[in-house]
Formats: C-alpha cells, structure tokens, sequence
C-alpha cells in the first residue's frame, strides 16, 4: 500500500492538537500515540495514518500531527515505510521536517493523557466531532 504524504495540517479533532477535544477516540486509539515516544527501537512498524481515512483508502495519508509531534530523525515506521517503498524518499523527508502550524502537544503521552480524560463523558465539542467522523467515515460504531 502507498500511503499519500502526510496531511498538511492536523486535522481540527486529531489527538494531537492541544486544542482538539478530549474524548473522541477509543482508549485503543488513544493507547497508540505513547508508543512512538520510546526509543526507536521500541516502537510501532507501522506509520500512524491520518484518521480520517480507512488504512486501505487510497486517500489514506501520515497523521500531521503525529510528524510534528514526534522526532522524524527517530520514527522507526517512517525508516521502515521508506525501506519498503509504502512512501518515497521525499514524503520521508517531508514528515521528518515537517513543523506543525498549530500547537501540538509534547508527546504522544501527553497527547493520550489529554484524550483520555473525558473519554467516558465526551463533552459537546468532542460530540460533534465524533458526528462528523461517523458521517465521513459510515462503518464505524
């Protein structure tokens, strides 16, 4: 699978906005973005996709705020994307430069904490932005 360049900026309900609400993705999801904090050799293989796209969507890009939030130099799937040929060379480089034009949070972990501290009583903003995912993305629950 080819997996487009990253999104140009993190979407308005990505986890890793300081801004997005707190509460629209599963513990699942949430439990993700610390693992990409560890030593390289510690992390995932796989790019961490945008999710606003299915993985198999030939829309399906790198998560903007997971490049501007993590080191680029240190991503173990951004070497092992490039290794395989899911992204080329210049997307490579592309998220290992990319700075974000909106405040990210530190660390996938701060990132998770943040999205987990309403999960179980999403507010309004969190509520709305679940609607329109369901509304982008039809199969989900």
């Amino acid at each position: 699978m080819t997996v487009l360049p990253r999104a140009p900026r993190p979407c308005a309900c990505c986890p890793y906005r300081t801004d997005a609400p707190s509460g629209v993705w599963s513990q699942e999801d949430y439990s993700k973005l610390p693992r990409y904090d560890g030593p390289t050799w510690t992390q995932p293989l796989g790019l961490f996709l945008c999710h606003q796209h299915d993985r198999g969507d030939d829309r399906a890009r790198v998560c903007g705020g997971w490049a501007g939030c993590h080191d680029g130099d240190h991503l173990l799937a951004l070497r092992v994307a490039a290794a395989a040929g899911d992204i080329d060379l210049a997307t490579a480089e592309a998220i290992r430069d990319y700075v974000s034009p909106v405040p990210l949070f530190a660390s996938g972990a701060e990132a998770a904490a943040h999205g987990m501290r309403q999960i179980t009583d999403p507010g309004p903003d969190a509520r709305r932005s679940m609607a329109k995912i369901r509304r982008t993305r039809a199969h989900l629950p």
